[in-house]
């Protein structure tokens, strides 16, 4: 592989003629006569005063902070020098109210400076941390290699995640491995191409390609929201039609999905991948999302990624980890519901699915962003609930809401499920029912059917979530706080109770 220096990187990263550095001098180290001889080796070597380079930058018209390690000056080590360095640029960048870019390529702490040099990874870490606590961007490309404490510490901590294709990313450098052990680290392992199959990169992309990726991330979460509140046009609510008729229309095969939203309707998107702590679930979408001059964090439930992998303890995790995003970054969050249920097997049950149905719920009520849900389709169960709750609940006309699915129901209470159709009526659970209740805020029209016209439709639920975030926006985040929570003291019942006709 060849490995750009942290000159050349900047090259193919930056707006030409942009870069301002921001590097301070070095302090005094000490050290032996053979160490001062080796640094000043690098320094003739490289051309650079030690193994990173900090300044300011254009990507694509935006201006960010960036630090980049350079390989070449002693394995891109980090010391006391290297510390004060990039310590100092975080923390020039938070005050600037600037994101930050970290493109580190190291073998972790510098040998030569011992302890010293190992703790400087706490203080690059407290002032990561600050950086986010401010709420700005933090984004990490690792670069070949990357191992150590540096992976281990500020290399681990980005918002979002990406990598150069085939760079060697772990916690154990493997020839330290084999030092110890006598026998080579298993191959493939620390790639980064397994790591995003794994869920701890959100993309693995060229150093060529990183810039359009680095921009259309700071497109949607570092460019201000401007849409003022619409008032939403007048919608027909048609409270005629029957429920099985709706649970069987959201159980279509082409009814359009989250996936199909987002590839009609949104103006920009960029994936997440997994949880960032080793698990990757496909039934559940996690991006940060611009629809036309709004952005968000979307976390939402493919219903069709849902037929080979149910919803389980890792989806819910990624759904935590968006709106853990959507609280730093201080961007509202929009929650799309569509499920057939939660998986039902003992890994689901050893992976914490109960108490993960249970920290969704919690998170969604807690969020200090203003979040909007959307039960999209279908609506079965506790993996439904969990991204429910929300400042304004939306429905589409076909979309429906039930503890289980209509047969799971009948065979409870008439242990057979041929009642389905009745109880799904009896229970309440269409989107007419729930704007009712007050469960639903909304309920955007199908006509008649959303696989009939699944252009118009996405357009149409983009369009509601547009409005109803311009909206959230001019209100007090305390009293939209209090009111999300108070909507579930004030339902009121939209159906009879079927329990006292059980068999």
């Amino acid at each position: 592989m060849t490995r750009l220096s942290a000159r050349e990187m900047l090259d193919v990263l930056i707006d030409q003629g942009s870069w301002t550095s921001w590097d301070i001098t070095l302090p005094d180290v000490g050290g032996s006569a053979e160490y001062a001889d080796e640094l000043e080796c690098a320094r003739a070597k490289t051309g650079i005063d030690e193994s990173i380079l900090t300044g300011v930058a254009s990507i694509r018209g935006h201006q960010i902070a960036i630090a980049v390690c350079e390989f070449g000056f002693l394995g891109g080590s980090i010391g006391v020098g290297a510390g004060d360095r990039l310590t100092a640029a975080i923390r020039r960048a938070t005050t600037q109210r600037l994101p930050l870019l970290v493109l580190p390529t190291s073998g972790g702490t510098r040998m030569q400076e011992g302890t010293t040099a190992f703790l400087q990874m706490v203080r690059i870490t407290a002032a990561i941390a600050d950086l986010k606590a401010a709420g700005l961007p933090y984004l990490v490309y690792l670069r070949h290699p990357t191992t150590g404490g540096v992976f281990a510490s500020w290399g681990s901590l980005g918002h979002l995640t990406f990598a150069e294709p085939q760079a060697l990313i772990g916690f154990l450098g493997p020839r330290v491995y084999e030092a110890l052990h006598g026998s080579p680290f298993p191959p493939n392992v620390q790639t980064a191409e397994n790591l995003h199959q794994h869920g701890l990169l959100d993309a693995v992309c060229r150093p060529e390609d990183l810039a359009g990726l680095v921009a259309a991330t700071l497109d949607i979460v570092a460019t201000p929201s401007r849409a003022s509140a619409v008032t939403p046009a007048s919608e027909r609510v048609v409270d005629t039609v029957p429920a099985w008729l709706s649970v069987q229309a959201t159980r279509h095969v082409t009814r359009p999905g989250v996936q199909d939203l987002l590839a009609t309707a949104a103006t920009d998107v960029v994936a997440l991948n997994g949880t960032a702590q080793g698990e990757v679930d496909t039934g559940l979408i996690v991006a940060l999302v611009r629809f036309d001059d709004v952005s968000c964090v979307l976390v939402g439930q493919d219903r069709l990624a849902q037929a080979d992998s149910a919803i389980g303890p890792a989806a819910l995790r990624q759904a935590r980890r968006g709106m853990r995003l959507a609280a730093e970054l201080g961007l509202p969050l929009v929650s799309v519901i569509d499920t057939p249920g939660a998986a039902l097997s003992p890994e689901a049950e050893e992976g914490g699915v109960a108490g993960e149905i249970a920290r969704c719920i919690a998170d969604m009520i807690a969020l200090d962003v203003p979040t909007v849900s959307i039960l999209l389709g279908q609506g079965t169960g506790g993996a439904a609930l969990a991204l429910f709750p929300a400042d304004r609940t939306l429905g589409t006309a076909h979309g429906w809401l039930s503890p289980l699915p209509p047969e799971g129901a009948s065979a409870i209470l008439y242990q057979n499920t041929r009642r389905a159709p009745e109880i799904a009526q009896r229970q309440g659970v269409r989107a007419a029912d729930l704007l009712a209740s007050g469960a639903l805020d909304r309920v955007i029209p199908e006509c008649p059917d959303a696989r009939s016209e699944p252009k118009q439709f996405c357009n149409r639920v983009a369009a509601a979530i547009r409005q109803e975030l311009a909206s959230l926006a001019m209100h007090d985040p305390a009293t939209r706080l209090r009111s999300r929570i108070g909507r579930f003291d004030r339902l009121v019942a939209s159906a009879p109770s079927v329990a006292a006709e059980s068999a």
